[in-house]
């Protein structure tokens, strides 16, 4: 790999080529957040913008994730696409987007996900599914339009402070190169694998 200015455009042609590639679920990425007392946690959620300095996720702002991300903004975020030995590591700072950038990512998902989030209180306990299968089937039965944006759903950006990336080679001497964030743009250095 030739190191280059900007690690997200790489970023963003390598989200290219796993689409062309037809790899399932290109856009998924890992999740890791912590706790204050350092107890980590990691989930897949899919990303939903790649921006000129910053990537973007959605969430309900009740779940875990999100009471985490606000008690401590640190994370790590991980896309991994095997087929293509490739994968990109990003760590930063997590913040809440502003609520027309949420509106408008509510408003892209399919229409069966934004039912879905208003049918169900993710992460929360449960007795049965049944419950919250009719609910959901009952109201693509009624509704007459689309749902608005919950007010308790929000876009989380992350301004990446570091990104590694990473590609596989037959010889397990992998290359890696890191970029980490200075005033004036990144610090680039290649890792042995």
């Amino acid at each position: 790999m030739t190191l280059v200015d900007d690690p997200l455009e790489v970023l963003g042609t390598w989200l290219q080529e796993a689409r062309e590639a037809e790899v399932p679920a290109p856009a998924a990425m890992t999740l890791v957040t912590a706790t204050t007392d350092g107890r980590p946690s990691a989930r897949t959620v899919s990303l939903k913008r790649l921006e000129e300095e910053a990537v973007v996720f959605t969430t309900a702002l009740w779940t875990r994730k999100a009471r985490e991300i606000d008690l401590n903004p640190q994370v790590a975020l991980l896309f991994h696409w095997p087929s293509l030995g490739r994968q990109v590591h990003i760590t930063g700072r997590a913040v809440l987007a502003e609520r027309g950038l949420a509106e408008e990512l509510f408003a892209e998902r399919d229409l069966a996900h934004r039912y879905q989030t208003i049918v169900s209180r993710q992460g929360e306990p449960i007795d049965d599914l049944n419950p919250l299968r009719d609910k959901l089937r009952h109201l693509t039965e009624v509704q007459e339009t689309a749902p608005a944006c919950p007010e308790d759903w929000g876009a989380l950006r992350v301004r990446p402070d570091s990104i590694e990336l990473w590609r596989e080679a037959p010889d397990r001497l992998h290359d890696r190169l890191l970029y980490e964030r200075e005033e004036d743009g990144w610090r680039r250095s290649r890792l042995s694998p």
